[in-house]
């Protein structure tokens, strides 16, 4: 049986525009379970043991911004975990989608849900020929969010019929954690693009043209 695999993750919340975020970030990672991904989740494992990260889960934004269980981590230790990830995320077989939705843009007709939907309905009508040749796709999400869960939940049964939906927790699945550091590069492009990038961010990745070609760029490799 080919199985399609979607890890989901989002960045932003459902909340009215706000200027200092006004994006909301979907993202899809894409796995074909036929292409084995045990000896990078193996190397990954090796990577993060001397790290001791209690939560055995590595959360991008708060890596970046000090926050969390890494509010007393120093930035060589947190650049560190964030490459190990982003190492692992690279070289995985795997494409990813995101759907960005810049807030501005939401009207009492047109709510961040319909705009959103929109986006998903477009990319899975796009690329139906591709989830039909699967005889399963099950879309792993941690129901985090009430609003995007419905969505996917509407929107993704109704144009995959061969589509299962599986609850997920961050620990359990590293494509997850994956999918979690795609959407805050996502948001990181958009910020770099719109001069809008913190002074922590600034910091972490030393400067814009750094986050651009150490990371950006690479990764972009990887769109579906």
């Amino acid at each position: 049986m080919r199985e399609c695999s979607i890890f989901c993750d989002e960045s932003g919340t459902f909340s009215k525009f706000n200027a200092r975020a006004p994006y909301y970030i979907v993202t899809f990672v894409l796995h074909d379970q036929s292409e084995s991904i045990v000896e990078p989740i193996v190397k990954l494992d090796a990577a993060l043991a001397p790290f001791q990260i209690k939560t055995r889960t590595v959360h991008a934004g708060p890596l970046i911004r000090r926050e969390d269980e890494y509010e007393f981590t120093d930035i060589i230790t947190r650049r560190r975990i964030f490459q190990r990830l982003f190492i692992f995320t690279r070289t995985c077989k795997i494409a990813y989608q995101p759907f960005v939705v810049d807030k501005r843009h939401m009207t009492d007709e047109k709510p961040l849900s319909d705009l959103l939907s929109s986006l998903i309905r477009t990319f899975l009508l796009d690329n139906l020929a591709f989830f039909q040749s699967y005889d399963r796709v099950v879309l792993y999400y941690d129901y985090g969010q009430a609003e995007l869960t419905k969505i996917l939940s509407d929107t993704c049964k109704e144009n995959l019929s061969n589509l299962e939906i599986r609850k997920v927790r961050p620990v359990d699945y590293k494509l997850f954690q994956a999918a979690d550091m795609l959407c805050t590069l996502e948001l990181l492009a958009k910020k770099a693009e719109n001069k809008t990038l913190s002074r922590s961010e600034l910091t972490f990745f030393q400067s814009e043209r750094e986050l651009r070609r150490t990371y950006l760029k690479p990764i972009r490799q990887k769109r579906f």
